[in-house]
């Protein structure tokens, strides 16, 4: 007999300030990767699926995003404003 599956992988990659896109705050949104690997006898092999998302830490708001977008995110959350749908960072008044 042969036993396979799949088992889910959820990392968090980073923890970002973005404007909501749902409800319009500025609020914490976390950056997830999930990744859906092959299984036999219950070891992991491979995987099959990566999926990315953010989701907003006050509405609960999820928003898929490519993984080109999760490798830009990181960098975009520290600066001014991106035109992404999903949001847009929070930015940072200036100091004069």
């Amino acid at each position: 007999m042969i036993i396979f599956g799949t088992k889910g992988y959820l990392y968090q990659l980073a923890i970002l300030t973005l404007v909501c896109g749902r409800c319009g705050n500025p609020a914490a949104h976390t950056l997830r990767k999930r990744v859906t690997k092959f299984t036999l006898f219950f070891v992991p092999l491979f995987p099959i699926s990566t999926k990315y998302a953010t989701q907003c830490t006050f509405c609960g708001a999820e928003q898929k995003v490519t993984r080109e977008q999760a490798d830009q995110l990181p960098a975009q959350g520290a600066g001014p404003g991106t035109d992404q749908p999903y949001g847009r960072p929070q930015q940072q008044p200036h100091q004069h």
